[in-house]
């Protein structure tokens, strides 16, 4: 089970990719397990030398009755305080942003995928379309 924030792709230039692990409770990694996971309109913060994934959207679980979760909560991101400061750097020159951009399973644990980025401008956003339907035409033509 792979999900990717497709927006991101699209609204962002990928500088760099960072592997993070993510702390959820029981009722979002079985969640998480059936599918129900979005990661659209989804930042990285920074509390107290600590990184934390924003808006993270993982739908309640059914079967979880009373002890279910809130479904957008903040949710602390696992890594080395090396990571911590690479991303922080890069996080402090002018418009980057720090952006999820995929999940996935990895031996049975969570990861995230973040994303170092740059806003892409629109002509760059035109481009992107333009070269996704060229690919799309080959594709069909073949």
């Amino acid at each position: 089970m792979e999900v990717k924030n497709k927006k991101a792709y699209f609204d962002y230039t990928i500088l760099k990719e960072v592997e993070a692990g993510i702390s959820l409770v029981g009722s979002e990694i079985k969640s998480v397990r059936n599918g129900s996971i979005d990661l659209k309109d989804s930042y990285v913060v920074f509390k107290d030398n600590e990184v934390y994934a924003l808006n993270i959207y993982i739908a309640k679980y059914e079967e979880a009755n009373s002890f279910n979760h809130d479904e957008r909560r903040s949710r602390k991101l696992l890594l080395h305080k090396s990571e911590i400061k690479k991303l922080r750097e890069m996080r402090e020159l002018d418009g980057i942003s720090l952006i999820p951009l995929k999940a996935y399973f990895k031996n049975s644990h969570l990861k995230i995928l973040i994303g170092v980025c740059k806003g892409k401008k629109l002509y760059d956003k035109r481009e992107s379309i333009k070269k996704r339907d060229l690919e799309r035409e080959v594709r069909n033509i073949k």
